[in-house]
């Protein structure tokens, strides 16, 4: 019999995550409630479950509402792949994911779903931040705009991105691909967004050590809604 590689279900649920950063980690991945700016909403709550779990992915969902606090993220919930430090991003070769997601209702919502990546010079910085910031945006409703400007539109994993430049979360400088139309499964390799970055914009591939490789959805206002991963997979070769 061949052996089958589909994500199985452990439990009925893995983990069950509700507080501000409550967290979860195993087979190679984590997961993290992270209401981070959750003090900006005048009114909400979120909760987020992983679902299943492999050493080849994950799958989750989050139930959020938050009102209040326009244009400001209350949650970013995401799973991420473990990442193994002191990698540059020079030293990989390739940084492999797939991702398949939904949205049960995003008429009442601005939100986003987007992959995020720190890099810091110093290779055990904490993960909660770094230099430097890069995203790559698969959807955005609701007015979610991109921090920065618009600096040009490119092609890069197949698809057509807007490209933003100039924005700062923090003191980190922040890069960002917008898609120009929702990507719901997206699979290729994220390495090629920062290689365009080095190319085009000077960043310093050979000084900053990759510290996150997320996936997940920012909410900023609306809801009762549900954002469902039913797959994420994701893998650094260096």
């Amino acid at each position: 019999m061949l052996q089958r590689h589909s994500l199985q279900r452990k439990d009925a649920e893995v983990a069950t995550l509700c507080g501000q950063y409550s967290s979860w980690s195993g087979d190679g991945y984590n997961a993290n409630n992270n209401n981070w700016g959750e003090d900006s909403a005048t009114s909400g709550s979120q909760c987020t479950y992983v679902d299943s779990s492999s050493s080849s992915g994950v799958a989750w969902h989050t139930t959020w509402t938050w009102e209040g606090g326009s244009g400001d993220v209350k949650s970013y919930a995401y799973a991420g792949r473990v990442v193994d430090r002191g990698h540059t991003i020079s030293s990989i070769s390739s940084m492999q994911t797939q991702v398949s997601w939904s949205y049960n209702d995003t008429d009442i919502t601005a939100t986003n779903v987007a992959y995020d990546f720190f890099t810091s010079e110093d290779p055990d910085h904490s993960t909660s931040s770094g230099d430097y910031e890069l995203m790559i945006w698969l959807a955005r409703y609701g007015g979610a705009t991109p921090l920065g400007s618009m600096n040009d539109t490119v092609t890069i994993a197949g698809q057509t991105w807007d490209f933003y430049v100039g924005g700062h979360n923090g003191e980190m400088a922040v890069y960002t691909f917008a898609a120009s139309s929702t990507i719901t499964s997206f699979s290729g390799d994220a390495k090629d967004f920062f290689d365009y970055v080095t190319e085009h914009q000077g960043f310093p591939a050979s000084t900053q050590h990759l510290l996150v490789f997320q996936v997940g959805s920012e909410a900023t206002t609306g809801g009762p809604t549900t954002f469902t991963v039913s797959h994420f997979s994701a893998s650094v070769s260096t």
